[in-house]
């Protein structure tokens, strides 16, 4: 515990790069497999469940603060943080625990879910007292199952690939997958005994970046290779051994939900990989991704949803054949070899090949372009045609070009502080349209689009304007108005509105604009694809 203490202190109090990987590259080294593989799987944004009320916590830590219970939550309300609010309220003659963090959590933490109240009770008072108060800081987090920091998972992997002597590639395959603690995996995956002829491995995927820059900054045309940003479930369609099995690019393996593609995969040639797209499709044309929603986290679909949302994979790139890797060819060779492979095997139309965009100029690409909306897509990607296959995002070789944002101005409504350093500061939003003459409906959540300034502007506002507080949330006087945008909407039972919006973001802070001009329910809805309407 005290080693993955150090390591949590010391990436919480940088936001350099390099010294968040010194930091993770000395913990892989000095750690012991069974503590550094929890460790991983706390780092890598797997988190423990949650495993009590905090409720209950917050009357806990009152008690043995010998604190009113009213000081600790506006202590938390201060704080913004549950699990940094108790370290610091709680008596400070805890010592430093010498245990092992496999065995904290292995005997005290997951022990807690078969417990009744009161030997809970014990247990998390008793655990408070035999540590100091920057362990009780990282219990807590694990204990809540809040435990966040900011460290990206590329960064995690780049640290294991130093400690491990190997490239980050190459630790990268290794740890595809979702993560579970398991100190002999550790060791297989830091020690080469992990490869990828593992049948259900599959490798890590190349990301693109948004294109900014006008087209021709990209040179001659003839380097690239357009296609269709198609908007579904980017994956992984892998025939090995026999069995087939398809992985996201969130690193789920989603196999049971689409047999109709693993039975098209059934033509495939063993030792074939190839990367596509899940999308709902029916008459030769991609349906909304709300349609496609409804197959997703569903470990068993009924046979009745495969003729409502049907699916297909759309293939783009081909990473082995024969069980040799290609990525390290040209996309141009790739693709001539994933062409062959569809048009001599695949007879089922549920594995399909994704066309190419043809031109000559980036003129006749923007009138493409133009067509996305109309086509179900996002977009165009380009992809340079002597590329090879990347691991991650990277700049020059790959670039999406996505369609400009549905947009609509919509009123705050509410706000939450936000995580991490923005904890002190209200800065998750919940807007709302007009529906009627006077209603507002709230439409949307969003966090993200203004500038640090602009932060602080809105949070001064609401402090000064709320209504009311519902728990950690405050009702704001709908005075500020706000350009949202999204990628599309979709009805949703779940919201009063009846519709939902996908990937809000703040775009601008409409100061010219009043709450009388915000748009009506009725604009939002008039957005819906001609599918869902």
């Amino acid at each position: 515990m005290i080693r993955f203490t150090r390591l949590f202190t010391e990436l919480d109090r940088t936001t350099r790069t390099g010294e968040k990987v010194e930091a993770l590259v000395r913990y892989f080294r000095e750690t012991p497999p069974a503590d550094a593989a929890w460790a991983l799987q706390l780092l890598t944004g797997q988190r423990l469940k949650r495993l009590i009320n905090t409720r209950r916590l917050r009357e806990w830590a009152a008690a043995e603060a010998d604190l009113p219970l009213w000081i600790v939550e506006e202590s938390y309300d201060a704080a913004g943080d549950l699990a940094e609010t108790i370290a610091l309220i709680l008596p400070q003659e805890g010592v430093t625990n010498r245990a092992p963090l496999h065995q904290l959590i292995e005997q005290r933490l997951l022990p807690l879910s078969g417990m009744d109240e009161e030997a809970r009770r014990a247990l998390v008072t008793r655990t408070w007292r035999e540590l100091d108060r920057d362990q009780r800081l990282v219990w807590n987090k694990m204990m809540t199952g809040a435990f966040r920091i900011g460290v990206a998972r590329t960064l995690v992997v780049r640290a294991m690939a130093q400690a491990a002597g190997v490239s980050t590639a190459v630790m990268a395959h290794r740890m595809m997958g979702p993560w579970r603690a398991d100190a002999a995996r550790y060791e297989a995956v830091m020690h080469a005994k992990i490869t990828r002829h593992d049948p259900a491995q599959p490798y890590p995927f190349f990301l693109a970046h948004q294109l900014v820059e006008p087209l021709a900054s990209l040179g001659e045309p003839g380097a690239w290779r357009a296609e269709w940003k198609w908007d579904g479930i980017r994956g992984q369609l892998i025939r090995r051994g026999g069995r087939t099995m398809i992985w996201t690019r969130g690193e789920e393996l989603v196999t049971e939900r689409y047999p109709e593609v693993i039975a098209a995969a059934d033509d495939l040639p063993d030792g074939a990989v190839l990367d596509g797209e899940l999308l709902a499709w029916e008459d030769e044309r991609p349906l909304p991704f709300a349609l496609l929603q409804r197959r997703i986290g569903r470990k068993e679909v009924q046979p009745e949803l495969f003729p409502e949302v049907p699916v297909v994979f759309m293939a783009y790139d081909l990473l082995e054949q024969n069980g040799d890797d290609l990525r390290p060819l040209s996309l141009h060779e790739r693709r001539r070899r994933l062409n062959r492979v569809i048009e001599g095997n695949i007879v089922d139309p549920g594995i399909r090949l994704s066309p190419e965009i043809t031109f000559t100029d980036w003129s006749q690409l923007k009138e493409r372009h133009g067509e996305a909306r109309e086509q179900q897509v996002e977009g165009i990607m380009l992809k340079r045609r002597d590329s090879t296959y990347g691991v991650g995002r990277q700049r020059g070789s790959w670039w999406k070009w996505k369609v400009d944002p549905l947009t609509i101005d919509a009123v705050l409504t509410a706000a939450q502080r936000g995580h991490g350093r923005r904890a002190m500061l209200y800065t998750d939003f919940t807007f709302a349209l007009r529906r009627g003459s006077n209603e507002l409906v709230t439409i949307a959540k969003a966090y993200s689009g203004l500038t640090d300034a602009e932060f602080r502007e809105v949070d001064a506002f609401i402090r000064q304007h709320t209504v009311s507080r519902q728990g950690p949330i405050r009702i704001i006087e709908p005075r500020l108005v706000f350009e949202l945008g999204f990628e599309g909407v979709q009805a949703s039972s779940r919201h009063k509105s009846g519709l939902a919006v996908r990937f809000p973001r703040m775009l601008r802070w409409r100061k010219d604009k009043g709450p009388e001009e915000i748009n009506h329910l009725d604009d939002l809805r008039a957005l819906l694809p001609r599918e869902l309407r």
